[in-house]
């Protein structure tokens, strides 16, 4: 089951925002959260990556 947040972040000249994704570790098959502060524009390439 994957998640998907995403949280805005806002500073004083830029707007920032927060994306965690779900993967599955290849070495264990364990599930590890990925953390990023992005554009809002970058946010749908993060996520789709795999």
């Amino acid at each position: 089951m994957a998640k998907k947040t995403v949280a805005s972040l806002q500073t004083a000249s830029k707007r920032l925002t927060k994306a965690i994704k779900m993967v599955k570790s290849p070495k264990t098959g364990a599930y590890i959260f990925q953390e990023s502060i992005m554009t809002p524009e970058e946010v749908d390439s993060f996520l789709n990556k795999k």
